[in-house]
């Protein structure tokens, strides 16, 4: 028995762009929806919410039955904290905030098996399908399918950006616009000089170094990107469809019941008008 292959790394070491849906909802239904949909990737975050561990575990189940991937984007923590959604066979991680390379390098060491780093070595969970995977397999399955992915979202991290994706064992870095803008003292305002530098600088150095550069975009903005040099974009959210659709429904809705309301109001009119 092996380890499931990576549907995201095997496109981008194709020379392909892949594209992924971040889901903020603790619900394998919805991972469910989106990856009967097409995407190449399920973004699940736990940095950000109280998400419950085996409900996580579920979502990742739902993914790989349509064999689309999973990245749980974690809290910074301990290594148990960035090894335990491998261990439910995650696909990947990905880490906020990587401040520099020797941050990116403890990372490594934390998250992957000899010979990049020193990783807790368990096997029995579902990514080495409870013991089933012969442990030498186990070990370059892990290093060769699963992947880890450091964001870049500080201008600290800036300053060493070509040293951090020069650390062997870090497959991805994903710039992140919103938090770099913060860092900035311009939140929000995604044409910031020093914002738009760090990006091409990120992605130069990705490329310089082998590594794939990821970031966010929307479907107004994602073609520009793919032109600077990014193969990896999160296009969308759950909390932000599922928003824009409830806000469609209810504007719409409402247009109607004030053009009936109108209509209404009009016909009244005529009718006392022939009254008097």
């Amino acid at each position: 028995m092996k380890m499931r292959p990576s549907r995201i790394l095997k496109k981008l070491r194709n020379g392909e762009s892949v594209c992924t849906f971040k889901l903020n909802t603790e619900s394998p239904r919805l991972a469910e929806i989106a990856a009967m949909s097409g995407f190449d990737g399920l973004w699940l975050c736990n940095e950000h919410g109280g998400n419950n561990w085996q409900t996580v575990e579920n979502m990742i189940r739902a993914a790989k039955i349509y064999d689309v991937d999973t990245v749980v984007r974690v809290s910074r923590g301990s290594y148990s904290d960035y090894v335990r959604p491998l261990e439910m066979d995650a696909t990947g991680i990905m880490v906020p905030h990587i401040m520099s390379a020797q941050d990116a390098r403890n990372l490594v060491k934390m998250t992957r098996f000899h010979p990049f780093g020193l990783r807790a070595l368990d096997g029995g969970n579902q990514d080495g399908a409870y013991c089933s995977v012969p442990q030498q397999d186990y070990l370059r399955d892990s290093n060769e399918q699963r992947f880890v992915i450091g964001q870049i979202e500080d201008p600290e991290a800036v300053k060493e950006l070509d040293e951090i994706a020069a650390v062997p064992g870090l497959d991805i870095l994903l710039f992140g616009p919103g938090d770099f803008s913060h860092a900035l003292g311009a939140p929000g305002d995604f044409t910031h000089p020093k914002l738009i530098d760090a990006r091409k600088r990120m992605v130069a150095a990705c490329h310089e170094h082998g590594k794939f550069a990821a970031t966010v975009g929307t479907l107004d903005n994602f073609a520009e990107l793919l032109d600077m040099g990014f193969q990896y974009i999160n296009i969308g959210s759950d909390v932000t469809s599922l928003g824009g659709v409830c806000r469609n429904t209810t504007s719409k809705f409402r247009e109607e019941i004030s053009k009936e309301s109108a209509k209404k109001s009009s016909n009244k009119k005529k009718v006392s008008s022939k009254i008097y």
